[in-house]
């Protein structure tokens, strides 16, 4: 069993963090969510919430216990083309300043949840992922990032139905590799796949693209 780590959530209570806390404390780590002043009762069960501004350095690095590994999963709900805006405006600052918090921390990773790229669609949200990936390779700060396109639980289901299309598309030379790179991935093979990437040891920076995932 893995010692027993500081794990700081930076949106844990969403769609994969609300997951991903009770995953942690099963495994015996200690969490902490950052959550805005009064909405401390919607942390996960089991996690310790710390108050802050997400689009505050100094309000998160504050929070973070010195040490811990730090994963961000802050985001716009439900990203579509319509909301390139709210990417610039939320998703962008709130990683730029996570990870200035988390370097001001000394934190012992950083755990990020990117996306799939190059694709033909959602160039905006993509466009901001990829310079977040650009401040994790100018950070000190070994990290690990996660590329999933789309990943597939409750409420996120209907993509089931083009499975066909993305079998098809494998078997030809010319689609396979897109298809492969812009693959679902299950919200459970996303959960053990950021466990792990919690619980890497090393200094040693990676990113896990929709294979890597799915071998968890």
């Amino acid at each position: 069993m893995q010692n027993p780590l500081d794990v700081f959530i930076a949106g844990g209570t969403g769609y994969i963090g609300s997951r991903l806390v009770p995953a942690l404390r099963a495994r015996g780590h200690r969490v902490y969510t950052l959550v805005r002043p009064g909405s401390e009762a919607k942390a996960p069960n089991g996690a310790i919430s710390v108050v802050g501004n997400v689009l505050a350095r100094d309000s998160i690095a504050a929070a973070i216990p010195r040490g811990a590994v730090v994963v961000h999963l802050v985001g716009t709900p439900r990203p579509s083309p319509a909301k390139a805006a709210q990417f610039e405006a939320l998703d962008f600052p709130a990683a730029r300043e996570c990870i200035a918090a988390a370097e001001t921390a000394a934190a012992r990773r950083f755990v990020y949840v990117s996306v799939a790229h190059p694709a033909p669609i959602m160039h905006a949200y993509i466009d901001v992922r990829v310079r977040v990936e650009q401040l994790l390779r100018e950070s000190p700060l070994p990290c690990t990032i996660l590329r999933p396109w789309y990943v597939l639980g409750p409420g996120h289901r209907w993509p089931y139905l083009v499975m066909p299309i993305y079998w098809l598309l494998r078997v030809f030379p010319k689609t396979r590799d897109g298809a492969r790179r812009l693959g679902l991935v299950t919200i459970g093979q996303m959960i053990r796949a950021l466990v792990a990437a919690v619980e890497t040891a090393d200094d040693e920076s990676r990113a896990l693209g929709v294979d890597e995932i799915r071998k968890y």
